[in-house]
């Protein structure tokens, strides 16, 4: 790696990290690596025990109308598949040390891997509003200060997160961990034990193909949206971390730390399919109620600074493409957080009285565009270069020896959200193909089966050898 493209170290004299991390996009040298796996199951567990996990378990008793059981299966099912998508992104950070979508510029090219890149800031700006109206609320629900007013606290705490940086969001996640997961096992037991459930929480009617298939395909979706963010959040780990090791930690905590919610979900729309979820929650946990939403409301914010940080890790990707010279630090990850934020606020206050349809849809939609992207990250990572990249070549705006463009992957990303199209299933639009399968979406299956083999023949019939690192420095391999 250049020192050209390294700004200065973010240890202190004394080896440990100081508390704003100085560092954003740029690659980390081997002497600023430190942690552990089990730092990668706490980010993982701890942040995905939040209220967004709730509402999307309870999409399958609510929204598609099933009864528990099957709610209960399918979301299983969605989160273990999904998640060996998700996971596998993750091994990327320690090989490679540098966030997830800077690393695209290697599949797509400099300037290609934009498309993919803008698209995946909405999706943060998405999760940064569906959290911060949730988050909000419960907040609301505690302090009896205005909704409006709630979701703009909630959000703000998330900004000051994201300026602090890396440190501070695994440091937080490690303590989401206990507080969040004790908080969530005691909603369990006081629903079940304590406070006791409708009668008709267990009925077995209900069960339709399309609504189970919907739920599995949230679930996965949960799991595949963090695709775009494993990395960001793996990359200071020693590159001697292994495949493995990132990969089992990642997906065990991921995994876990989603499935526990997303079944309180279930269960809580299975009780009462009628009302507001969180409206829900707060009846079958009365006594304990206000304790609980205060610690989603809180812990919320935190996940939300992942969001956040993300977001500005990515926005500052495109800005390098334009101003290559741009060695983006503290100040302009900080200066990004507060316009990002500035931005999701809209749809946040916007979408808070419907926000269960809202986010069902975004839900939908965002795995389309998705999809064909981790095809090809991944055929490209494990099948094609066997993750060996030039990093130099990620940080020039003719994107080194993998151009500025590669039209087999922006193509065969275009085919991939084309292909899925018939097969999608909302509230927007059913494509003929869904209609026929009774209203069951497998857009997402047709478009990894689609797109995975393509551009792996496609690539290799284009290049008898494919263009992996150059000489790498020794700092870029240690």
């Amino acid at each position: 790696m250049n020192s050209t493209t390294t700004p200065p170290s973010t240890t202190a004299p004394d080896g440990t990290a100081p508390s704003v991390e100085r560092r954003t996009i740029d690659h980390i040298p081997h002497d600023e690596r430190h942690g552990r796996a089990r730092d990668i199951f706490t980010v993982w567990f701890g942040s995905n025990i939040m209220l967004l996990t709730i509402i999307t378990g309870a999409l399958a008793t609510t929204v598609f109308g099933l009864p528990f059981w099957a709610g209960a299966l399918a979301v299983i099912a969605g989160n273990l598949v999904g998640g060996v998508v998700m996971a596998l992104h993750a091994a990327q950070g320690p090989q490679m040390g540098v966030p997830q979508m800077l690393q695209t510029r290697a599949q797509f090219g400099s300037l290609g891997s934009l498309l993919v890149v803008v698209l995946v800031v909405f999706m943060y700006l998405g999760f940064f509003a569906s959290n911060a109206v949730l988050g909000g609320k419960a907040f609301a629900e505690v302090t009896g200060l205005p909704d409006n007013w709630a979701i703009f606290i909630i959000g703000a705490i998330s900004v000051v997160v994201t300026m602090i940086g890396y440190k501070l969001i695994h440091s937080m996640a490690a303590l989401l961990s206990v507080v969040a997961g004790l908080a969530l096992l005691l909603a369990f037991v006081w629903m079940l034990a304590v406070n006791g459930l409708p009668t008709d929480t267990w009925h077995s009617s209900g069960f339709t193909w399309a609504g189970f298939m919907a739920t599995f395909s949230a679930a996965a979706l949960w799991q595949i949206a963090y695709a775009p963010y494993v990395s960001d959040y793996t990359r200071y780990l020693p590159r001697d971390t292994g495949v493995k090791t990132a990969f089992w930690a990642t997906y065990a905590g991921c995994v876990l730390g989603s499935v526990l919610p997303m079944l309180l979900g279930v269960l809580i729309g299975a009780a009462l399919p009628s009302a507001d979820t969180l409206d829900g929650m707060g009846t079958l946990t009365h006594g304990i109620s206000t304790g609980l939403f205060l610690v989603f409301a809180v812990g919320i914010s935190v996940t939300n600074g992942m969001n956040l940080y993300c977001g500005a890790l990515s926005t500052i990707t495109v800005g390098q493409n334009i101003f290559p010279r741009w060695r983006a630090q503290a100040v302009s990850r900080a200066v990004i957080a507060v316009v990002l934020f500035a931005i999701a606020m809209l749809p946040a206050l916007l979408s808070a009285d419907d926000f269960l349809a809202n986010y069902a849809n975004f839900l939908s939609l965002l795995l389309c565009v998705l999809i064909p992207w981790t095809a090809v990250n991944l055929v490209d990572y494990y099948l094609l270069r066997h993750g060996e990249y030039d990093i130099d070549s990620l940080f020039r705006r003719d994107g080194g020896v993998y151009g500025r463009f590669n039209w087999v992957a922006v193509a065969c990303y275009v085919l991939g959200i084309l292909v899925q199209i018939p097969f999608l299933s909302t509230t927007l639009w059913t494509g003929p193909i869904a209609k026929d399968l009774g209203g069951v979406d497998i857009s997402w299956i047709v478009g990894l089966a689609v797109i995975c083999p393509l551009y792996y023949v496609l690539m290799t019939t284009r290049n008898s050898t494919i263009p992996v690192a150059a000489e790498l420095s020794s700092e870029s391999v240690a």
